[in-house]
């Protein structure tokens, strides 16, 4: 029998309004950025959101797991069913220079797997959302819901990539020589870059490298699968959140499903290549 996740949705719905308006009342212009191990950039904006999320989860769901990035990992998630991923603000590169490319995200995973998901972008006021058994919607202001489902490309020559913009490389250009593909849009935040792909805008994001993390994941791929498309690591395997490392060490694909496979051989044509360069 499929779970009926209407409550955690719509709960997960209205804590990431509020969260995304929380940051966007914040000046970017006179705050101050701090830098965390490995050089991600965190912002008093960032530190607001996640004390704000894991509050309103947390009475609301007192039984379920909390993992935010902002901190430490307790590993309660690793003995729970149910565990709430949270990225308070995903892009946070994007948000310091005042771009639009950052969103507030949550994700729920259950027994593993992504099952709900909400993505809002704070300067727009858009929320993409998705359940397993549910669907998947954008909303716009003021609460206008549309249903969400991938585009329907096939051929390598018309994909319409989505690809990073604060981990740049010559590696996205050898990608898009490998398959043809002559559109290509850099964002920062990895949630709108699938979030695109759930509206049908965008059809292919890859990210072959070891940088992403659980929370930048599950929240999106739950939104994914629910319109129809497809996420795994770049070798085509499901991604694993119930593992000690937060990390995804082996990427990240997500596409509208028609494309996967082909994109999967590019990766592992361009990885061959790169180890015959020695």
């Amino acid at each position: 029998m499929q779970t009926d996740y209407s409550r955690e949705l719509e709960r997960a719905c209205a804590v990431a309004r509020q969260a995304a308006t929380l940051v966007a009342g914040f000046d970017t212009r006179a705050m101050a950025v701090e830098h965390k191990q490995g050089g991600e950039p965190v912002t008093a904006a960032d530190l607001a959101s996640s004390t704000f999320i894991v509050r309103a989860l947390a009475e609301a769901f007192p039984d379920d797991a909390i993992l935010s990035e902002e901190l430490p990992d307790d590993a309660s998630r690793l003995h729970k069913p149910r565990v709430w991923m949270i990225d308070p603000i995903d892009g946070t590169r994007d948000f310091i220079a005042g771009d639009t490319g950052y969103v507030v995200m949550l994700g729920l995973c259950v027994e593993g797997r992504p099952a709900v998901g909400v993505v809002a972008q704070p300067k727009t006021g858009m929320v993409w959302m998705g359940a397993a058994g549910l669907g998947a919607w954008k909303e716009s202001p003021p609460g206008h819901r549309q249903p969400l489902r991938v585009s329907s490309v096939r051929e390598a020559r018309e994909i319409r990539l989505v690809s990073s913009k604060s981990h740049r490389s010559e590696y996205y250009g050898r990608f898009c020589r490998a398959l043809g593909i002559s559109d290509e849009l850099a964002l920062g935040s990895v949630g709108l870059k699938v979030a695109l792909i759930a509206e049908g805008s965008r059809d292919l994001y890859v990210y072959p490298g070891g940088q992403t993390k659980i929370w930048d994941s599950c929240g999106p791929e739950a939104i994914l699968i629910a319109a129809g498309g497809n996420v795994t690591d770049s070798e085509g395997h499901p991604l694993c959140y119930t593992q000690a490392s937060l990390r995804n060490p082996r990427g990240m694909i997500a596409s509208n499903g028609l494309v996967h496979d082909q994109a999967i051989a590019a990766v592992a044509r361009l990885r061959e290549e790169a180890i015959a360069r020695g």
